[in-house]
């Protein structure tokens, strides 16, 4: 494949991308302290990573934050609509290898992630796993040369510990999602905020005294009920898991089946990582006007697919919602194309939640450039010190001060003998 220098919709947005971008890092202390570690450091010299994240203002901050510590970098999108075409064109012109375009059908979409691969990485940054999927069929040679790599998201994870399950896993990743400062904070109050933004910002409608229905009770749901709640809806969940379950009517909320939901619900939002969640029947029983969007990583989880064949016409009602009358005569809306609707429909997580992610992300990247040739082809926990940091580093830039352990007080708390 021959290895373009980039390939974005238009060089000439880049000054728009660049003012989205200082923006962001202004508003990152922690990546930014991080950053300048990397920059004394110099960990990635000679080292070349390829990363597939929603491209926008934040990712920007990490992908420069990698160049500037030493590495190569190429950057494609990990959803082909979370694309911000000026950014893109931001870091293209600043040198950066950039293979995305907001839009990308499937196969460009494809296309796109094989041409941040073509120039053979040494570490991968993944959001949703689609590198990985591509490293383990398609361009299974390549991962030879893979050290290792991190994984952003709740979807890409589940995906690489299955490889790990069935002895298939090619190289060490650093679970990043699953760090206390990433799942406590990006995908609960993250995806909780950013997922209202989206839908409101597109609806232009009133969440108060509606009938919202949350599908998938982990940590991104628990974050879009809460907001839901926060905002006066009425909260339906709905759930595979008996604790989870439990857990969702402890806190408050009803929750049912959504056989039973389906009528019931003036707005739905999927975030459960699992596919076919709101399919036909779902549809058959939903109101006149119920609107239905997806805030997990693939866009499998409202089955849009069958929902257009069972319409009778389709419009675009307002700009990235599409209509779908029935033949009872409702008309089902969709925002986003069912694709992740706070980044599809906004501009995903605020700043400093992405600063919390990203710092993870690139501590976890100096990590396995340090120690990736001495680990197992495992799913690895991100390192406590790593994790601890972050949090320590966001105290610092807010000024708050915490208490610690006294000698004697670490002596009690590890030992049996009291």
């Amino acid at each position: 494949m021959e290895i373009k220098a980039y390939d974005v919709k238009d060089i000439n947005l880049a000054p728009y991308g660049q003012e989205k971008i200082d923006w962001a890092y202004r508003n990152m202390p922690v990546l930014r302290k991080i950053e300048q570690e990397l920059i004394d450091e110099q960990p990635f010299k000679g080292l070349k990573i390829a990363v597939s994240v929603h491209v926008e203002a934040k990712t920007a901050c990490l992908a420069r934050a990698l160049a500037r510590g030493g590495a190569d970098v190429a950057l494609t999108g990990c959803n082909p609509l979370s694309t911000q075409d000026d950014v893109a064109a931001a870091l293209a012109a600043s040198g950066m290898h950039v293979y995305t375009i907001h839009g990308d059908n499937d196969e460009e979409y494809i296309e796109h992630l094989k041409m941040a691969l073509a120039f053979g990485p040494d570490i991968v940054i993944d959001d949703g796993g689609d590198f990985a999927m591509l490293l383990h069929s398609d361009l299974k040679e390549m991962s030879d040369n893979i050290i290792g790599g991190c994984e952003e998201t709740t979807t890409g994870v589940h995906r690489l510990n299955i490889l790990e399950k069935e002895n298939k896993l090619l190289y060490p990743v650093i679970a990043v999602n699953d760090a206390r400062c990433k799942h406590l904070f990006d995908n609960r109050f993250g995806t909780g905020q950013s997922v209202w933004t989206g839908i409101m910002a597109t609806t232009n409608l009133i969440v108060a005294g509606k009938t919202v229905v949350v599908a998938g009770y982990g940590m991104c749901g628990r974050g879009v009920a809460l907001r839901a709640k926060g905002l006066g809806a009425k909260v339906i969940v709905t759930e595979i898991d008996p604790v989870k379950a439990c857990e969702a009517i402890m806190e408050g909320y009803e929750v049912m089946t959504m056989d039973e939901a389906a009528p019931l619900g003036d707005l739905f939002v999927t975030v459960t990582g699992c596919k076919d969640v709101i399919v036909d029947r779902h549809f058959n029983m939903m109101k006149d006007g119920a609107i239905c969007c997806n805030a997990g990583h693939f866009d499998c989880e409202v089955n849009v697919r069958q929902l257009s064949d069972m319409a009778v016409s389709s419009k675009e009602l307002r700009h990235n919602i599409i209509g779908y009358k029935l033949s009872n005569g409702n008309t089902i809306s969709i925002i986003a194309e069912g694709r992740l609707v706070n980044l599809a429909s906004g501009d995903g997580h605020p700043v400093e939640i992405m600063d919390m992610s990203f710092a993870l992300q690139a501590q976890s990247a100096r990590y396995i450039a340090k120690n990736g040739r001495d680990l197992e082809n495992k799913v690895y926990d991100t390192p406590e010190e790593i994790d601890n940091r972050v949090a320590e580093f966001l105290l610092e830039a807010k000024g708050i001060s915490y208490d610690r352990l006294t000698p004697e007080q670490e002596r009690y708390i590890n030992s049996w003998d009291f």
